[in-house]
């Protein structure tokens, strides 16, 4: 069996960062935030990698790969046409898939590690379960300004629940959500979701399900967490969590920019990352 399609989630218009952030400069020699990913995916054993875009940046981001990726792997493009939501983006991508293969999710502004990626790799290739590689909170924040967060319930390394929770900062009182929900102080090493996920073929049809079931008029949006959550009380289906200690690098706003390559900078010194994305 040839190994696992990624679909990377590279449709959102980053109005918080102010530009197009799936390029944003984050590697050492000026690599793009999706040239680390699909390194990373690459040396994982991704076989092909489907993006999702906008019509808007989709162009600028299809030449920056036809100059920089290698010609190895089999790239498709899709156009998300209107924005609802991660789930919505998922289900655009199938038509560029192989859909009785296994396939990965990742965003396209979060460097996952390479550790994180080898995982799901592995995971996707031996198992029938769909996956969520769970980061420590800790290891999911970058800078100080507020995030979003899927903050994950997690029974013998098996999802059993998943809450998103907003406005998430580190202050003086430790990692708090201001959104209204309890626990309002996080645990620094609480399980979170950043959008790196794995599914079996099994589960097209409950996302095309949840997405016809879904009313737009009342949430403009349907995120891959909240489908996943809502799944995980209706079907017996397994998800397995696989916890890593890798620092997931996102960068959400342009002041996480410099210190988002100082930590890919440490990654390269301490050998868990090439110093060259494509060498």
């Amino acid at each position: 069996m040839s190994g696992p399609s990624l679909v990377i989630l590279a449709a959102g218009r980053a109005r918080r960062y102010g530009g197009t952030k799936q390029l944003a400069p984050i590697g050492k020699h000026g690599e793009a935030v999706i040239d680390l990913i699909a390194s990373d995916a690459f040396a994982a054993g991704f076989d092909d990698v489907v993006l999702v875009v906008n019509a808007d940046t989709g162009p600028e981001i299809k030449a920056h790969i036809d100059a920089h990726w290698p010609k190895s792997h089999k790239i498709s493009y899709v156009v998300q046409q209107s924005i609802r939501g991660t789930l919505d983006a998922v289900l655009t991508a199938k038509s560029a898939l192989d859909i009785t293969k296994p396939f990965g999710v990742s965003n396209a502004d979060d460097v996952y590690g390479r550790e994180s990626f080898a995982q799901l790799g592995r995971h996707l290739s031996a198992t029938t379960n769909s996956c969520l590689v769970g980061f420590e909170l800790d290891k999911a924040l970058v800078g100080n300004l507020p995030v979003s967060r899927g903050t994950c319930n997690v029974v013998n390394n098996h999802l059993t629940d998943i809450v998103e929770r907003r406005n998430v900062q580190a202050t003086l009182d430790g990692y708090v959500a201001d959104d209204g929900l309890e626990p309002r102080v996080l645990h620094p090493r609480s399980i979170v979701s950043m959008n790196l996920w794995g599914f079996q073929p099994a589960i097209w049809p409950l996302m095309e399900a949840a997405l016809e079931k879904h009313d737009f008029a009342e949430t403009a949006e349907i995120q891959l967490s909240t489908f996943v959550g809502s799944v995980l009380h209706r079907v017996p289906m397994r998800f397995d969590v696989l916890a890593t200690t890798s620092r997931c690098i996102g960068v959400t706003h342009a002041d996480d920019l410099p210190l988002a390559q100082n930590l890919v900078i440490e990654e390269i010194a301490s050998g868990d990352r090439p110093e060259f994305a494509f060498a």
